[in-house]
């Protein structure tokens, strides 16, 4: 029997966990978080980690995984969710990805493979070069070599930036290139994969407003308490997190509190847009809106599909 697998995805602060643990109550699901962030401990009130309340009792996997001075990449994300996944169907539960982290998800809908052949000289001279020019002129190179990742890939994520520029320089060809090609795959699931959305307008007010709620309940306290444990450098993972990066800025002294407050937003609401910018591009995605449609009509109409592909009965 194939496997089925349940995926609720969408931009940051557009209502996917809630939505996700009431599908689970009604399907007997679990919820395989797909937040590239929430995998991290100490770190929750940036990453709007949900809640033993608001999961209601529903069992949720890969949060609070790892420290913050990890790194985390989409193939340790496909090794574990695959495991996770396994490991909720053997107790007869359905397993429910949800989260925001497109290429994540991508991962492990598209069984994509990361076999890969690794050249340390150049992946050193590439470090070196970032070493001396910074993330700006690194970010720059990536463009000149394959803009499209550029869209897709945040010039803080160094790991990602680094490895794309090496993966030219080893093949000779573009790395969304050969993301293209691997997302023409067939799932080997039984797949049902949702998109919430919402017009922009209002998505980006409530990024703002949820911004605003993380400051008032400690985001500079929280981000003071996860450096005095941990010592990083520039690819350890709460420097790819937003919300986290702009507070350390602070801290350092690049600029003001409000105007790191400002960056927060900004950077939230791009990043929304590359998200929009991923999805759109999921041939097996269907698209829920929450413009014209209440919770309850999303829930209904995400069961309807889980009932026409024998997931729920």
């Amino acid at each position: 029997m194939i496997k089925p697998l349940v995926v609720i995805a969408g931009p940051t602060a557009v209502g996917k966990s809630d939505l996700a643990v009431n599908i689970a109550k009604i399907i007997g699901g679990e919820i395989i978080s797909a937040d590239s962030m929430q995998i991290y401990k100490y770190m929750d009130i940036g990453t709007a980690k949900v809640t033993e309340e608001e999961k209601s009792g529903i069992r949720h996997h890969l949060i609070d995984v790892l420290n913050p001075d990890c790194s985390f990449d989409a193939l340790s994300f496909k090794n574990l969710a695959t495991e996770a996944i396994d490991d909720i169907l053997s107790r007869d539960h359905i397993p429910i990805i949800c989260g925001g982290t497109g290429f994540y998800i991508q991962a492990v809908t598209k069984d994509i493979d990361f076999t890969e052949e690794d050249n340390t000289e150049i992946r050193k001279d590439i470090e070196a070069f970032y070493e001396k020019e910074g993330m700006d002129a690194l970010f720059e190179r990536l463009r000149s070599i394959d803009p499209e990742s550029c869209e897709i890939i945040p010039k803080q994520n160094i790991k990602r930036v680094v490895r794309a520029i090496e993966f030219y320089e080893i093949h000779g060809i573009k790395i969304s290139e050969h993301n293209k090609i691997q997302h023409q795959n067939e799932t080997p699931y039984n797949l049902a994969y949702f998109v919430i959305e919402r017009n922009r307008e209002d998505l980006y007010a409530d990024i703002d407003r949820r911004v605003d709620i993380m400051v008032e309940n400690g985001l500079l306290d929280e981000v003071k308490n996860i450096i005095s444990k941990f010592e990083f450098d520039e690819r350890a993972g709460i420097y790819n997190a937003i919300g986290y990066r702009e507070i350390l800025a602070y801290l350092n002294n690049e600029y003001s509190f409000e105007r790191a407050v400002e960056l927060i937003k900004q950077n939230s609401r791009h990043y929304a847009k590359r998200q929009f910018t991923f999805f759109k591009r999921e041939k097996d995605a269907i698209w829920l809106s929450r413009d014209n449609m209440s919770k309850e009509m999303i829930i209904e109409s995400i069961l309807n599909v889980l009932r026409e592909k024998h997931i729920y009965e």
